[in-house]
């Protein structure tokens, strides 16, 4: 009897030292700012209100623009972990839209899109966050555009992350020719899939955006 009750208190006592993060998610969203496609920012807004709409106390939330170069820090325009208490957590919501309003309202196109760069970048924050579940959103039209200087040719580490690309337009080359679209998109899957990614899913109906963070 007294060990059945020593093994009982030893499983409780396991699961008390859980560590919190494990069943936390930490989501990036990476929001393309080239060309044309800089005009679709509203539903970016809208994407930003519904994950700060959803997510829960512990879980964290960053948002960065794709632009000519994207491997910096310096292109998240805001990020947060979010406390317990309600009040707190309030708070920091509506600090972390005014700051992705004013950034949207003041976008300047780029001319090129790092979105390799900026993937890259977001794995390290969702790696250093040390969620148990992580999660990297494109707001993009996938099509990924460099200058002659900027090398991103080489294997990534995507590991163990949820890539969902949104919103993701067809260009006026696709309409001509729909398979630059459908080639585009499975490029992107034999990539991510390759960097050991552990899923990726596009979603194209900004109404289904209570898929986005399904927990799979």
């Amino acid at each position: 009897m007294l060990k059945r009750l020593l093994a009982v208190l030893l499983v409780l006592g396991a699961y008390g030292c859980a560590d919190p993060k494990e069943h936390s998610h930490a989501v990036y969203m990476l929001i393309d700012t080239s060309g044309t496609y800089a005009q679709e920012s509203a539903k970016a807004q809208r994407i930003v209100n519904y994950l700060l709409g959803t997510l829960q106390p512990g879980d964290s939330l960053a948002v960065a623009r794709v632009k000519s170069r994207s491997f910096s820090e310096k292109d998240i325009i805001a990020k947060a972990t979010f406390e317990s208490r309600p009040s707190q957590a309030n708070a920091q919501k509506r600090a972390f839209r005014d700051a992705i309003d004013n950034s949207l309202r003041l976008v300047m196109p780029s001319r090129y899109t790092d979105i390799t760069g900026a993937m890259i970048q977001g794995a390290e924050y969702l790696n250093e966050a040390g969620a148990g579940r992580k999660t990297i959103i494109v707001f993009s039209d996938m099509q990924e555009e460099l200058d002659k200087v900027t090398v991103r040719d080489f294997p990534i580490s995507l590991r163990d992350i949820h890539i969902v690309a949104v919103n993701v337009v067809k260009l006026s080359t696709d309409n001509v020719d729909p398979r630059r679209y459908l080639g585009r998109l499975d490029d992107w899957k034999k990539r991510v899939e390759a960097a050991g990614a552990r899923e990726w899913r596009v979603i194209n109906d900004l109404e289904r955006l209570d898929s986005i963070l399904t927990r799979s």
